[in-house]
């Protein structure tokens, strides 16, 4: 009997064993098969942190770029902004020195003038206790008054042919259109050619020399043909017309040159 509970016993054992066999089979087939699916959670994870690893460098070197761009633009403004004050700067500089040498100008003009005043006054005095002296700014024959050359043209001759003999020393027939110019006419005795232009007829164009300065008789008039025209001449104080083709003598007027200091002084 005892060997019959041992065998059952047994078989009760086996059974239990073999019953528990297969459960542990399918356990270590589901753990087979779980396996590979954490195996592939692991790899994803991975691959996303490496994503991020390479997005977070990226994002990195893009603002390691964008700070460095940022400099060069700084710096880039801050050269052109050092470049735009030093033209303002230079500018100003330029300026500055321009109304030095301005200033400067003027004032050397200002002395000369000054000088040259004092010179033509010197001048003055030394021709009425010597004339003819070397300062007088005229010519030999020529006489000098206020600013102006005189040249009493004592040789007889037509109106146009005495124009001409002003034209060569540079000069031309006086024109009484001024203060200085009637001042100088005004002792003279002879009959001179003057500049007033020619004139169709010699009535109603008398002009007495005090009035002469606001006249239009001094009006330009290019004529080929004066043989029948009438052409002015100064005679006492009065300014009358002839014949262009009469003879008269002439007076020739042109600007005096400056007095030069070293002949005043020499």
């Amino acid at each position: 009997m005892s060997e019959e509970v041992t065998s059952a016993s047994l078989t009760f054992h086996d059974s239990r064993k073999r019953e528990k066999i297969p459960e542990f089979e399918n356990m270590e087939t589901k753990a087979n098969r779980a396996a590979p699916s954490h195996l592939w959670v692991r790899t994803a994870l991975r691959a996303t942190l490496l994503l991020l690893l390479l997005l977070f460098i990226g994002l990195r070197i893009l603002w390691i770029m964008i700070y460095k761009q940022q400099n060069v633009q700084e710096e880039l403004q801050r050269n052109m902004c050092l470049h735009q004050m030093g033209n303002v700067n230079s500018s100003e500089k330029i300026q500055n020195l321009s109304e030095k040498i301005q200033n400067l100008s003027e004032k050397i003009q200002n002395q000369s003038i000054t000088l040259q005043t004092l010179a033509t006054r010197l001048c003055r005095e030394l021709q009425e206790k010597e004339p003819g002296h070397k300062c007088k700014p005229c010519a030999q024959d020529w006489k000098w008054h206020e600013n102006r050359c005189y040249l009493l043209y004592h040789t007889y001759d037509t109106w146009e042919n005495s124009q001409k003999s002003c034209a060569h020393h540079n000069a031309s027939l006086l024109k009484i259109n001024n203060k200085d110019a009637r001042d100088f006419v005004k002792p003279l005795r002879n009959s001179y050619w003057l500049g007033a232009s020619p004139r169709q007829h010699s009535t109603y164009y008398d002009v007495k020399v005090d009035d002469s300065i606001m006249s239009n008789i001094w009006s330009k008039s290019n004529l080929t043909d004066l043989n029948k025209w009438y052409c002015g001449y100064l005679s006492g104080e009065y300014i009358y017309y002839t014949l262009c083709s009469d003879r008269n003598y002439a007076i020739c007027e042109k600007m005096s040159g400056p007095v030069l200091v070293e002949s005043v002084l020499g």
